[in-house]
């Protein structure tokens, strides 16, 4: 019996536990429930904040963006004109390095014309100097003293 009166109690008091649980979770959640509304009168800011202060806002938003699209319309201009620029300075570059490789091939052959004739003229003058020492050769062979000085200058 003892023992069954002890199990009794022990039932008696879970039962009696949970419905303590259950009313004190009631109650937080009804005083919670009952204090939102001061919660929210608390939390509630009253902004000072007119239809003219709305509508000036919507002015100047009107405006930012107009203002804005007309930055746009600049920075497009001022990317074409970098364009444009970049442009002429590919093509200057150009000119003037298709200025400078005439100009080197222009040197180049003029070097060429120019000494042709010169290279000619020196054969020229080697031809004729060969002419003259056969020249000299065949005289010193009538004449003895020429010879001796052909041979003292070792051209004979």
């Amino acid at each position: 019996m003892k023992s069954q009166n002890k199990y009794q109690n022990f039932s008696y008091f879970c039962v009696m536990f949970q419905h303590m649980k259950t009313n004190t979770l009631i109650c937080l959640l009804s005083l919670s429930l009952l204090s939102l509304p001061a919660l929210a009168q608390e939390q509630q800011v009253i902004v000072p904040y007119t239809l003219a202060d709305r509508d000036r806002a919507i002015l100047t938003q009107t405006k930012m963006e107009v203002s804005f699209v007309s930055q746009q319309r600049q920075l497009d201009d001022l990317k074409r004109q970098l364009d444009d620029v970049k442009t002429l300075y590919y093509g200057g570059f150009g000119i003037i390095t298709s200025l400078f490789l005439f100009m080197f091939g222009y040197m180049i052959w003029d070097r060429r014309t120019a000494m042709k004739p010169a290279l000619e003229q020196a054969s020229r003058a080697m031809l004729d100097n060969r002419n003259f020492l056969t020249v000299l050769r065949d005289y010193s062979k009538k004449h003895p003293d020429l010879a001796d000085i052909l041979r003292t200058h070792g051209m004979l």
